[in-house]
């Protein structure tokens, strides 16, 4: 069992003759209140609970489950850990909502958030900086701290998971409600 995939447009082309089409976003909070597809509904990936997915959607077991995410990434985690819970219909929205946004969609807009992509690379950055200055400056047993970001990168590419992304999507200022974002069409 595996899941499909599709174009934003046909994205639009299905939403006009289906008004009822279901679509997740799988973003943090922070991120969907930034911009979003004005029908999708926020679904975490780090929260995604897909016994209580299933439960909601009783009687619509069949219907498609639409993913989307920023840029097409955490959206292919979410539709592999659905498939794996058992889903059958589940379509991938490719490019996620950059490409959503660009291909014409309705959007809601609210304030603009660093995007957890970025924060990562950050603390990151600032992980093995503040490793390689501890290691001259105090204690050469600092420079750990730079290896274990390294091989921690190394892992997150090889795997395409990132632990410290998820860490960091759980964090205050990523929980923010989506709903105070300020609408814009």
């Amino acid at each position: 069992m595996s899941y499909s995939q599709i174009s934003p447009q046909e994205l639009v082309s299905l939403k006009q003759s289906n008004p009822d089409l279901e679509l997740i976003d799988v973003r943090t909070p922070a991120e969907f209140g930034e911009l979003h597809v004005d029908f999708a509904r926020n679904v975490p990936l780090d929260r995604l609970d897909v016994s209580q997915l299933k439960a909601n959607r009783n009687g619509h077991a069949g219907r498609p489950l639409y993913v989307v995410c920023r840029s097409g990434g955490r959206s292919k985690m979410a539709c592999e850990k659905l498939v794996a819970a058992g889903f059958d219909n589940i379509v991938d929205v490719a490019g996620g909502t950059q490409a959503c946004e660009a291909a014409g969609l309705p959007v809601v807009r609210g304030a603009k958030v660093m995007s957890l992509e970025r924060q990562v690379r950050v603390a990151a950055g600032l992980l093995v900086l503040l490793g390689a200055a501890l290691g001259f400056g105090i204690h050469p047993g600092f420079y750990g701290l730079s290896a274990f970001v390294g091989a921690g990168l190394v892992f997150a590419g090889i795997t395409d998971t990132c632990a410290m992304g998820m860490l960091i999507a759980r964090l205050p200022w990523n929980q923010r409600s989506s709903n105070t974002a300020a609408c814009s069409r």
